[in-house]
């Protein structure tokens, strides 16, 4: 596996992310794109190749290190300073569709025992993701 960008590495988690649950819905994919298109972690990155890097992170998860050697790749692309942000685009993705699937939550899991995130930085980060992710009644 080759090391890939912080951006790549972000696109790729975040396909992770969507991919957990075994459907990459119209409303991540969507998100994703919008997250590329305005976060500034994003800035000079060419929205252009979105699509191509989810392809490569799609081909990286057949390989045989799979998922775990994907996270790996991804936590060594990101410094500590990125992997909050990391996690914070993961739980907006799985909140995309207005519902966290139990695949996701254990993804999430995952992603924030790996990166060994603080716990009240993941706690602010999905209640922050709650009240982003709202509607009215």
């Amino acid at each position: 596996m080759s090391n890939p960008t912080p951006q790549e590495a972000l696109v790729y988690l975040m396909v992770i992310m969507s991919a957990s649950d075994r459907d990459m819905g119209d409303d991540e994919l969507a998100r994703i794109g919008a997250i590329v298109r305005t976060l500034p972690v994003f800035r000079g990155f060419d929205q252009a190749r979105t699509l191509a890097v989810a392809q490569v992170c799609q081909r990286l998860l057949q390989e045989e290190e799979g998922l775990e050697g994907l996270l790996s790749l991804v936590k060594s692309a990101l410094g500590e300073d990125l992997r909050e942000t990391a996690y914070a685009l993961a739980v907006d993705v799985a909140a995309a569709d207005l519902s966290v699937r139990e695949e996701e939550t254990r993804m999430l899991d995952i992603i924030k025992e790996r990166f060994d995130l603080d716990p009240l930085a993941v706690a602010a980060i999905e209640r922050a993701a709650a009240i982003r992710h709202r509607v009215t009644r």
